[in-house]
């Protein structure tokens, strides 16, 4: 049997990650192991993603929440990996922190995000200057009319589960009253 014939065996025909039954191709996971079975059966959409980062469709990747469970560790090394990058988004580090690997798993999951992480990573601050991370809660610190709204969010109004903008360091995300907002972090403060 060839590696893929093996491969659409083990994930019956259909892509390890997303569950897509189209267009399904051979990925070799990058930094593995030289002793670990590194091959997993994705569809081109998935492969696109992971290979190009900047096309990444974060819905597409809401499929992370099945494929983490996986019993083959390369698919829970890539659904690792993805996890991490996209966990600017805020509900990838619920995924992250209820994900379990193996140790050896999990060095090999984050061999690979080490190797690629070549951009500098963008780092929000409150307007105390302590680091904020997506799903914190902060407090707005000045009244603040949103633009394209009545709404004038108060001083003293707490926002919880916060997302950060991940190309603006000076932006994050937030419900007041019900109404998703960008809010300067210049504005809050975490509590």
């Amino acid at each position: 049997m060839t590696t893929e014939e093996i491969l659409k065996e083990r994930s019956d025909a259909t892509c390890e990650l997303c569950r897509a039954t189209d267009h399904l191709q051979v990925f070799e996971v990058p930094d593995s192991p030289e002793d670990a079975e590194n091959k997993i059966l994705i569809c081109t959409t998935c492969s696109e993603q992971i290979q190009q980062p900047e096309q990444v469709e974060m819905n597409h990747w809401r499929c992370l929440n099945d494929s983490m469970w996986s019993s083959v560790p390369a698919v829970q090394v890539v659904a690792y990996r993805m996890l991490h990058q996209l966990k600017h988004e805020g509900w990838p580090n619920d995924l992250l922190e209820m994900m379990y690997l193996e140790e050896d798993v999990k060095d090999w999951a984050q061999a690979g995000i080490s190797t690629k992480s070549n951009k500098a990573e963008i780092i929000h601050k409150d307007s105390n200057g302590a680091i904020l991370e997506a799903g914190d809660t902060v407090v707005l610190t000045k009244d603040l009319n949103v633009k394209g709204s009545s709404l004038t969010a108060k001083r003293g109004t707490a926002v919880r589960r916060i997302s950060l903008v991940h190309d603006n360091p000076e932006q994050i995300e937030g419900k007041v009253e019900g109404q998703q907002i960008v809010i300067l972090t210049k504005f809050v403060k975490k509590s």
